[in-house]
């Protein structure tokens, strides 16, 4: 297929410095489908609020991601955005905001994530009164399953439809529960759906046990890696954090701990980051320091592209879509 105005654009006037890596990441990443090799992408920061499901739903929809690893709130502010996108507010001057206009943002009961603020009431509260059925059914059956499980069971049963607000195309929590895509959601407790389960804990109405824990995400990674790296897994990382930090140590792991060492490394690396690197600062690290980790092989393809993730990883996706 042809590429689309989008990829010509990029692949004529890209030509250098952050530019040329954004096109040189499109084509390796490219090359890693055509070459068999599966790939995960992780999603830190604000993407789902940012939107990315626009494009990124179709991502998943068309076969060029197999694995996601991504914050609590990523998993859930797409579905928030999916059932509560007109009480949204988007706050184009956030940058002069006084600490009394802040406070006046919290008691209309609207949490602000840059330009953007989520509505508590029609976000959050319109969730948890689903997903505490949920957690609570599995509870009484004595089922345990993932946080992305739960959301999957949510979104797949039809409780939210009334709600809906966007385009249910655009929502890549829905495409990724169609598909029944592998997500890993480490350090989960630290969300809105994550404080709300500790809660019901606290509150002695759900038992912990029923939500599956962060060692147990590990160990479903170890065996999904293990099973489907023959032909190599791609690492496609969205910001810096958890979100990244935790699936890539997967193989180290394997090699290190398991002692299984015929596991290959990483086959692609490529990081969307403005964090630079500094003393302490792991998330500006450069992919160079990824191979003393055991990480990354000496011939791994490795990117840095020092931009805003927001901007380019729709140009990546629409690149790879052939837009």
């Amino acid at each position: 297929m042809s590429k689309g105005p989008i990829s010509q654009f990029i692949e004529k006037y890209y030509l250098h410095f952050n530019s040329a890596t954004v096109v040189d990441a499109a084509k390796a990443y490219e090359q890693q489908l055509q070459n068999g090799a599966k790939m995960m992408v992780t999603l830190a920061g604000a993407m789902s609020t940012a939107e990315i499901g626009k494009i990124f739903a179709e991502m998943i929809r068309k076969d060029k991601v197999q694995i996601i690893s991504c914050t609590g709130a990523n998993l859930e502010e797409d579905i928030m955005n999916l059932v509560a996108h007109s009480h949204y507010e988007r706050v184009p001057n956030y940058r002069d905001l006084t600490p009394q206009q802040e406070w006046d943002l919290l008691e209309r009961g609207l949490n602000r994530v840059t330009d953007t603020c989520i509505p508590e009431h029609e976000a959050f509260r319109r969730l948890q009164k689903h997903i505490h059925k949920i957690w609570k059914d599995a509870e009484d059956a004595g089922e345990r399953y993932f946080p992305h499980e739960f959301m999957y069971k949510m979104l797949l049963s039809g409780v939210l439809e009334e709600y809906y607000e966007i385009d249910l195309k655009d929502s890549w929590m829905y495409a990724a529960a169609e598909k029944n895509l592998p997500i890993i959601v480490p350090g989960w407790e630290d969300s809105t759906m994550g404080n709300i389960f500790a809660s019901y804990v606290i509150k002695g109405e759900l038992k912990a046990s029923t939500m599956k824990s962060g060692i147990e995400y590990m160990t479903f990674l170890a065996d999904w890696y293990t099973k489907n790296s023959s032909n190599g897994v791609g690492f496609f990382q969205i910001g810096g954090g958890i979100a990244g930090d935790f699936p890539i140590c997967v193989v180290p792991m394997l090699y290190q701990d398991m002692e299984m060492h015929d596991v290959p490394f990483w086959s692609y690396f490529c990081q969307i980051s403005d964090s630079t690197t500094s003393y302490g600062s792991y998330s500006g690290a450069v992919p160079n320091e990824k191979i003393t980790w055991g990480k990354l092989d000496i011939n791994t393809p490795k990117f840095v592209i020092e931009s805003d993730a927001t901007i380019v990883a729709p140009l990546i996706f629409a690149y790879l879509l052939d837009l």
